[in-house]
């Protein structure tokens, strides 16, 4: 199926009642000892500009890690030895004032799923909440069924709590990156009219 933030919007949308049932994740002070990735990003083929992000390995540890062997492309293919992760890989679905969809190395398209544990792997823990914008969570197609897409958060998405699984934040000016790329006219299934792509990323 489908790899995809749910878009029903619960009638308990309320930003009071998540803020007093959990921390404000989106500016969570930073963690020592988590990893520190980035992604370079490029649209039509032009330099837009670095988002830089903490990974909570200390919440959500097995998700960070296959986020960032992607992100370092130390993990290969098993059949062809290959690195594979997030390097040339784009953002194929944008949805201003929600969220910017990517990671789907495999096909492109939203339908691709692996990790560095199989094809997918399990919901790890749901205690990070969607709070804010810029905000990490993987993006999935029903219960235990993370791979590589993730999604980073535009704003509050309190209706993904209990479904996608939070495993980080955009930290320093990425949120400037962020917001040109939540900017990029899209057309049809919220794909970018001009295309979004990672052109480096690496641990830092």
């Amino acid at each position: 199926g489908v790899f995809s933030p749910l878009l029903t919007f619960s009638p308990w949308r309320r930003r009071d009642l998540c803020v007093l049932m959990s921390a404000s994740w989106h500016t969570r002070t930073p963690t020592e000892g988590n990893p520190i990735v980035f992604f370079d990003v490029s649209m039509g083929g032009q330099p837009l500009g670095r988002v830089k992000m903490e990974l909570f390995a200390d919440v959500a540890p097995r998700t960070c890690e296959n986020f960032r062997q992607f992100c370092t492309g130390e993990h290969r293919d098993r059949h062809t030895k290959q690195p594979i992760g997030y390097k040339g890989c784009s953002f194929h679905r944008c949805i201003k004032g929600f969220m910017l969809q990517g990671g789907d190395f495999v096909k492109g398209d939203g339908t691709g799923c692996v990790s560095i544990y199989g094809s997918s792997f399990a919901d790890e823990t749901f205690v990070g909440k969607h709070t804010g914008a810029g905000l990490l969570s993987m993006a999935n197609s029903g219960p235990n069924s993370n791979g590589c897409q993730f999604f980073i958060t535009c704003a509050p998405c309190e209706w993904l709590d209990g479904k996608h699984v939070v495993f980080g934040r955009v930290v320093g000016d990425g949120m400037l990156t962020v917001r040109r790329m939540e900017s990029v006219p899209t057309g049809a299934g919220n794909r970018p009219n001009a295309s979004l792509h990672i052109t480096e990323c690496g641990e830092m």
